[in-house]
């Protein structure tokens, strides 16, 4: 085969694969009769079972509705009144320092017209859709054509991505800004002196700090002060003055910790997403470790990615009360990498002659496994939080006393 046709080959496999990666992305309502413009496709998408309201997803709807009213400038209006609401509830509520995701929502309301909680889901969505060309394009900068195909593929398919598309929640749209960070901090130390790249660093921190508040901490870190910093003094304006963001953060953290929920769910030892990763995205949380006990000097990337998943890990497992498989789901990239990484040097046994037919079908394999993963956990059955019990109840570890009648 010409050298010419193998590389069209390839580019018509990858477009395959972000086709559909972005499909399975599309918002549930596009499918739904009588009015979904896809209904007609609706047997080729995934739906998911969960169709309730969320808590969070309420208040996001909630603080997206009083922006649309109100606009921008009442903003320090808007967290005062949560303070004054969280101060009277045993328990913690997400805060509307969330900006970046609400603010999207608002445009998109502003753009389409959309209802508040279509805007919410719209954006997570297409955030998600972002995050797959982002992790795609990073691949490819880290080992060629090849990662870009092989991660691509991994990430088009992986639960946690899907799953944050279909949902009114901050933490895939939190994803590609995370994302986002770390192409840029892994371009930054590779051009140490290229100021763009500086510059997107920066500006992506930002973003994920207006993203999420409590993202601040985990970044200065793992990384640096700048971006962050930037953030918080956005974050303090937005809210009124430093006083008032300080006295909205302490809040909702000191309530976290008399959260029922959160003290139900959110409690566990230092393994505690390893067991979840594990329920979710079984081979390839193997493969990601494989690789790790694989690394040597010179795979630079994948020590990049393993040292990124171990620092921040660090942080997440010792929160009180505050671990999540959401809140993993930046991971999902670096995992991937590692995974694919693995595949790899499994498939240099092969025979030259047979290795890109053996890599493919592995990585096929995989993707297969990993939809049906999702098809298990979120079309069959309706889970919504990413909690240990939800899940175990997911893939049928866990049944009720209903599910024996």
């Amino acid at each position: 085969m010409s050298a010419h046709r193998f590389l069209n080959l390839r580019i018509i496999a990858l477009a395959i694969i972000l086709l559909i990666g972005i499909f399975l992305r599309l918002p549930p309502a596009l499918f739904q009769k009588p009015d979904g413009p896809l209904r007609s496709l609706v047997v080729f998408h995934p739906q998911p079972a969960s169709q309730q309201l969320g808590f969070d997803e309420g208040l996001y709807r909630d603080y997206t509705d009083k922006l649309i009213r109100f606009g921008l400038i009442s903003y320090p209006e808007i967290i005062e009144r949560y303070r004054e609401k969280q101060q009277t509830l045993t328990g913690s509520i997400l805060p509307p320092v969330r900006f970046l995701y609400i603010f999207f929502a608002y445009l998109w309301h502003e753009l389409f017209g959309s209802e508040t909680l279509s805007c919410l889901k719209n954006v997570s969505a297409v955030f998600s859709m972002f995050t797959l060309l982002l992790a795609t394009l990073f691949a490819a900068r880290l080992g060629g054509f090849c990662y870009a195909i092989g991660v691509g593929a991994l990430m088009a398919f992986a639960p946690t991505q899907l799953h944050m598309s279909q949902h009114a929640l901050v933490d895939g749209f939190f994803t590609f800004w995370a994302t986002l960070v770390l192409w840029s901090l892994w371009e930054n130390l590779r051009a140490p002196r290229d100021w763009r790249w500086l510059v997107l660093y920066n500006l992506a921190l930002s973003a994920a700090v207006l993203t999420k508040e409590n993202a601040f901490f985990v970044w200065v870190a793992v990384v640096t002060i700048i971006g962050p910093a930037v953030g918080v003094v956005l974050l303090g304006i937005l809210a009124g003055g430093a006083a008032p963001l300080i006295a909205t953060y302490h809040l909702s953290v000191s309530k976290n910790y008399e959260l029922k929920y959160a003290i139900l769910t959110g409690d566990g030892p230092w393994y505690r997403y390893l067991v979840d990763l594990m329920l979710v995205s079984p081979i390839v949380l193997l493969l990601a470790i494989g690789s790790a006990f694989n690394l040597r000097r010179a795979k630079k990337h994948e020590w990049f990615c393993f040292l990124f998943i171990a620092a921040s890990y660090l942080i997440m497992c010792n929160i009180k009360y505050g671990m999540n498989l959401r809140y993993a789901n930046m991971w999902d990239l670096p995992l991937r990498v590692l995974a694919f990484s693995q595949l790899l040097a499994l498939t240099g046994f092969v025979a030259q002659r047979w290795r890109s037919i053996a890599l493919f079908a592995a990585v096929g394999l995989t993707c297969a496994s990993e939809m049906r993963n999702y098809v298990v956990m979120a079309v069959e059955y309706p889970l919504y939080e990413l909690v240990s019990p939800e899940l175990m109840r997911g893939v049928k570890i866990l049944k009720s006393p209903a599910d024996l009648k």
